[in-house]
């Protein structure tokens, strides 16, 4: 007896945070990138 707007719901924020997860894990990368660039100069 699940409504199935709420079914909908579930789906969107699940895709909702599966993409704000990708968006942190590639800040995360591209922060850590960064930093190892910088310090690979200064040598």
């Amino acid at each position: 007896m699940t409504d199935p707007r709420d079914e909908e719901l579930r789906r969107r924020q699940k895709s909702r945070a599966i993409v704000m997860a990708v968006l942190l894990a590639a800040f995360v990368v591209l922060v850590y990138a960064i930093t190892i660039a910088k310090m690979t100069i200064n040598r």
